[in-house]
């Protein structure tokens, strides 16, 4: 059964929609079966992934909206080796018209029950808001992976996202947790950015991943060519960093199966 991770963070330029092609590339990569939802009206992650967002015959407001499914709007990502749930200008409107549902909030994860054994991983592009379509995706969500800069105002956006989702657990999804903290364009000779990622391990311990996104060249062109940075320059330092990330976050699946084992015999017993 899928994975859904919601790769969310209210303050915009953070490396959430860079971060979540990439994964989803890595992942594919290693041989895992991804699908990519784009819950960003910017469309930045289909356009990264080499799908056209002007071009839609349908896209994810159609699945929000009820007039299509999941699997009638997907479409391949030959560049990144995934399926793309797309999203362009469209969804806009969508956040509107759901407001006038009573089950609002959970449209999505209704729309995504029927395909999670056809994927190991669906990854959720959020938009930088804490808006309706925000609350969709962490509905439908397993955990809440938070890409963030090591910088002062971040820690300040991230108590608000911290509520947010404790409301949602404890509200409306109990499965929903933080799958982990990720430090995007990290630069280590800044001494600000190592204090902040010394006081996020400090208050987050083991849920801050080790691997560490570094600020790359590469990184920032790959989106203008269609492709995940791997696929453009897989020698890059943000190309291996990503896979990196790819293969923490198995190591933290497989260990999290591991320790759920004698849990389950123990019930037995």
């Amino acid at each position: 059964m899928a994975k859904i991770l919601a790769l969310t963070n209210q303050k915009g330029g953070v490396g959430k929609t860079t971060s979540c092609v990439n994964l989803a590339a890595s992942l594919a990569a290693i041989k895992r079966r991804v699908l990519l939802i784009d819950l960003d009206p910017q469309g930045n992650a289909t356009t990264g992934c080499g799908v056209d967002k002007h071009n839609l015959p349908l896209s994810v407001y159609d699945v929000l909206t009820g007039t299509a499914s999941v699997s009638e709007a997907i479409v391949p990502s030959e560049s990144a080796g995934i399926e793309v749930l797309p999203a362009n200008g469209d969804l806009t409107a969508a956040e509107a018209e759901l407001v006038n549902r009573g089950d609002s909030d959970r449209v999505l994860s209704r729309a995504l029950e029927p395909l999670r054994n056809d994927y190991d991983f669906i990854l959720i592009d959020c938009p930088p808001s804490l808006n309706m379509l925000t609350v969709n995706a962490l509905v439908a969500a397993d955990g809440v992976v938070i890409p963030m800069q090591c910088e002062y105002y971040a820690l300040e956006g991230l108590a608000a996202l911290m509520d947010t989702i404790s409301g949602i657990s404890s509200t409306r999804n109990p499965r929903l947790h933080i799958e982990g903290l990720l430090r995007t364009m990290y630069d280590p000779r800044n001494s600000l950015t190592i204090e902040v990622s010394r006081q996020l391990i400090s208050h987050f311990g083991s849920k801050v991943y080790r691997t560490v996104i570094p600020r790359n060249v590469r990184l920032a062109e790959a989106p203008s060519h269609g492709v995940p940075v791997m696929k453009y320059d897989k020698h890059s330092r943000g190309a291996i960093a990503y896979q990196a990330l790819a293969s923490e976050l198995i190591r933290r699946q497989d260990a999290g199966k591991i320790r759920q084992i004698p849990e389950a015999e123990s019930a037995e017993r």
